[in-house]
């Protein structure tokens, strides 16, 4: 199914769909494109009853899920290819989607983004507002984040470059891996690793039971810190001689918690800029 609308700016996306994948592509010019493909013949009448719709500046893409003896089981369709849905619209628009297994790509800059998915794993390049996702064993990876992000997986690793606002990333045993943060952090794994390369100002929480913690603090920041292992090793870098923050600059207030996992504090640079990516 491939579907075209006239539009000019961006959009507010809505996408349900259980299973495959689902990419978001820049536009060209003042259209909107959406192309759902079926991988597997069974899957093909989903696609043919699919809702693509157009309502002012909200565009719904909704694959119902497939049927069973049991009635609508949105999530029965593990174990295949499923569908690829990809859009095409205008950079700035917002993405809301839900789904059980696909993966997300977001290929272009997007003003919000909320993701929720079981298995799949999610890829933005730059939201400038805010993001959020829950996932179960998905893998989360975002370039940049303007404002507020919100990232839950349970064995799924959490990775990002820049975040501007709050940041709350929550995973049992998968890492959590962050560039720069440039406001609150809370940080919590069960076995996973937490890795901050640069806090700037803020309260900065991190708790993890076996996983291992390092967090640099921007060199002229002023730091309190409260660090705490039970068998673990902690070791910092932010020592009384030679690298005393500046009296005006910002304060981190940093707290870390680990039981069995080592805690590492250092002294890092200025800010990269936003160009930087985040490998997956």
């Amino acid at each position: 199914m491939n579907r075209t609308f006239e539009h000019s700016g961006p959009v507010s996306v809505d996408v349900q769909l259980a299973s495959g994948d689902i990419r978001i592509d820049r536009a060209e010019g003042a259209t909107i494109e959406v192309d759902l493909q079926a991988h597997d013949p069974e899957l093909q009448e989903l696609v043919e009853t699919a809702t693509v719709e157009l309502r002012g500046d909200r565009l719904v893409v909704d694959v119902p899920g497939k049927r069973s003896g049991f009635g609508f089981n949105i999530g029965s369709l593990f174990g295949s290819r499923g569908i690829t849905c990809l859009i095409r619209c205008s950079e700035g628009s917002s993405v809301r989607v839900r789904s059980k297994s696909a993966d997300v790509v977001i290929a272009i800059d997007v003003e919000t983004a909320d993701i929720s998915t079981a298995s799949g794993d999610a890829r933005l390049e730059t939201v400038n507002g805010d993001l959020s996702f829950k996932g179960a064993s998905g893998d989360i990876v975002a370039r940049n984040v303007g404002g507020r992000a919100s990232l839950n997986t349970a064995s799924g690793d959490v990775r990002v470059g820049h975040v501007g606002g709050d940041l709350n990333a929550n995973s049992a045993s998968g890492d959590i891996v962050v560039q720069a943060a440039h406001a609150d952090v809370r940080a919590n794994t069960a076995s996973g690793d937490v890795e901050i390369e640069l806090v700037t100002t803020g309260e900065i929480t991190v708790n993890s039971a076996s996983g291992d913690v390092s967090i640099g603090v921007r060199r002229g920041s002023q730091v309190y810190l409260d660090c705490n292992t039970v068998s673990g090793d902690a070791r910092s870098e932010l020592g009384p001689v030679g690298d005393q923050p500046t009296s005006d600059g910002p304060l981190v207030h940093l707290k870390a918690r680990t039981v069995s996992g080592d805690i590492e504090i250092t002294r890092a640079g200025e800010p990269a800029g936003h160009t930087q990516e985040v490998q997956a």
